[in-house]
C-alpha cells in the first residue's frame, strides 16, 4: 500500500523547459490518449485500468508517454531493483537504507538491460536505485503465460534500452532518467508509472522510500525513440557515486531530446474532436491540481 505524497520542490529536479511544460498542460487538457499504441494497465492497485502508452506524437515528436483519462498521467512509485553497489562490490555512499527488503520486499536483484550495462565495460553488474534514475517503463508478458495480460514492448516503436528519458514531476519540474527496467508479470495487475529511489526522491524528496512514493496520476513519462537516444558506454557516468553526478552527465543529452518536442504538434491521426463535456471536466482536472495542490 503506498501513502501519498504531496511534496513540492524537495527533491534535485530542474526546472522544466517551457515545451515540455506546455505538452504536460495539453496532454492533461486533452483528457485521453487517441492513438493508444497498448492499453489497459493500471497505475495503482485501487485504480481504472484505462492507462496508455501513447503515440499521439511518435512521428512528430519522436516520444512515446504515459496518459490516463480525464486529465490523468501515471503515478511515481518507487522501484528498488538492482544493486546498493558500486563497481568495487562495496556498499554505494548514496545507500541509505530507504530501499531496504522491510520497506520494499517485492525487491529484484536484477533490472532488465542489466547485461547491456555491464557490456558497457564499466565494471558494473547492474543499475543502482539509489544513483541511477532509471524508469520502468514497458510491461512484460513474463513466463507465467497469464490469459489476457496487457503487455507493452517500448522497442517496437523504437525506443532503446538505457536510452534517456525525460519525467515531468506533480510539482513541474523535470528529471532526466534513463530506461533501466521494464514491469513484469508477477503482480496482480499490469502497471505503470514506476521510477527509482533515485529518481522519485529528485521530485518528492528523502521521504519517500521503497514503500511509499507519489500516488497521484500527475506525473509524465517521456521517452524518446532512436539511436540518438542512447548515451552509450562513455555518453554518461556509469561509475557515479551519487544521483547528482549521474543526472549532470545525461543532461546534455537530454536537452537536446526535449527540443524535438513540439507539443502543438499532434501525428495527423491522433487529432479527435472531444465532448465539450470531456473537455470541460479535463481542463477542471489541470487547473485545480496547479491552483490547489501546488500553489
Amino acid at each position: 500500500m503506498f501513502f501519498v505524497l504531496l511534496l513540492a520542490g524537495l527533491g534535485n529536479a530542474l526546472k522544466a523547459p517551457q515545451n515540455l511544460l506546455d505538452l504536460y498542460d495539453t496532454t492533461r487538457a486533452k483528457g485521453r490518449c487517441s492513438h493508444e499504441l497498448a492499453t489497459g494497465f493500471y497505475s495503482t492497485d485501487g485504480g481504472s485500468n484505462n492507462f496508455a502508452y501513447c503515440g499521439d506524437r511518435l512521428s512528430t515528436s519522436g516520444i512515446i508517454y504515459l496518459q490516463g483519462r480525464h486529465g490523468t498521467l501515471a503515478n511515481l512509485d518507487v522501484d528498488c531493483d538492482g544493486t546498493g553497489t558500486g563497481s568495487n562490490g562495496t556498499a554505494s555512499p548514496s545507500n541509505d537504507g530507504r530501499c531496504r527488503v522491510d520497506l520494499s520486499p517485492d525487491t529484484q536483484n536484477t533490472t532488465t538491460f542489466r547485461d547491456t550495462l555491464a557490456g558497457y565495460g564499466h565494471g558494473l553488474t547492474d543499475l543502482n536505485p539509489y544513483v541511477h534514475p532509471y524508469v520502468v517503463f514497458g510491461n512484460a508478458r513474463g513466463t507465467h503465460n497469464r490469459r489476457g495480460w496487457k503487455a507493452f514492448d517500448p522497442t517496437a516503436h523504437g525506443m532503446r534500452p538505457l536510452s534517456v528519458m525525460a519525467v515531468v514531476c506533480p510539482n513541474r519540474e523535470m528529471v532526466y532518467g534513463i530506461w533501466g527496467d521494464t514491469n513484469g508479470d508477477d503482480g496482480d495487475k499490469p502497471m505503470v508509472g514506476e521510477a527509482s529511489l533515485a529518481l522519485v526522491t529528485a521530485c518528492g524528496g528523502k521521504n519517500v522510500t521503497g514503500g511509499n512514493g507519489i500516488d497521484e496520476d500527475t506525473t509524465l513519462f517521456v521517452g524518446f525513440v532512436g539511436e540518438d537516444a542512447v548515451p552509450g558506454a562513455n555518453g554518461a557516468n556509469w561509475s557515479a557515486q551519487d544521483f547528482d553526478t549521474f543526472e549532470k552527465s545525461i543532461q546534455p543529452l537530454g536537452n537536446q531530446l526535449v527540443e524535438r518536442v513540439r507539443p502543438d504538434e499532434e501525428d495527423a491521426s491522433s487529432s479527435v474532436r472531444l465532448g465539450w463535456s470531456e473537455v470541460a471536466f479535463s481542463i477542471a482536472v489541470v487547473l485545480f491540481s496547479r491552483t490547489f495542490l501546488w500553489s
